[in-house]
C-alpha cells in the first residue's frame, strides 16, 4: 500500500483539432493500457471524452508519488504514444498537478 500522503495526482484536458478526435481516441486508449502495463508506480489512469463535445478530454492520473509520475513521462509509450503523436494533434493542452489531501 502506497504512502497516501505522497500520491501525486494529475489532471490533463486536451482539445484535439477537429479531424483528428477518433486518432487521439485510438492513441490514447493504447496510452493508457501501456501505462496500466507498465508502470508500477501508476494507481489510476482514467480517459474521458467529453458527451457534449467529442473533440475534448479528461486524463485523471495517480502515482504512489512525484517520482513515479516523473518516470512515466520519460516512459517510451509516453514518449511515442503522448508527445510524439497526440500533442501534435492538439489544439489546447492543459496540465494540472495535485497532491492527495487527507483528512
Amino acid at each position: 500500500m502506497p504512502d497516501q500522503a505522497a500520491i501525486y495526482c494529475v489532471a490533463a484536458e486536451w482539445l484535439v483539432q477537429p479531424d483528428h478526435v477518433e486518432t487521439v481516441r485510438r492513441l490514447l486508449l493504447e496510452a493508457a493500457a501501456a501505462v496500466r502495463q507498465h508502470e508500477p508506480g501508476n494507481l489510476v489512469y482514467t480517459a474521458h471524452q467529453s458527451a457534449d463535445e467529442p473533440a475534448r478530454f479528461f486524463i485523471y492520473e495517480q502515482y504512489v508519488d512525484q517520482a513515479a509520475q516523473i518516470a512515466h513521462r520519460a516512459a517510451p509509450h509516453f514518449q511515442d504514444l503522448v508527445l510524439g503523436q497526440i500533442v501534435p494533434l492538439l489544439a489546447e493542452r492543459k496540465t494540472t498537478f495535485y497532491r492527495l489531501l487527507l483528512a
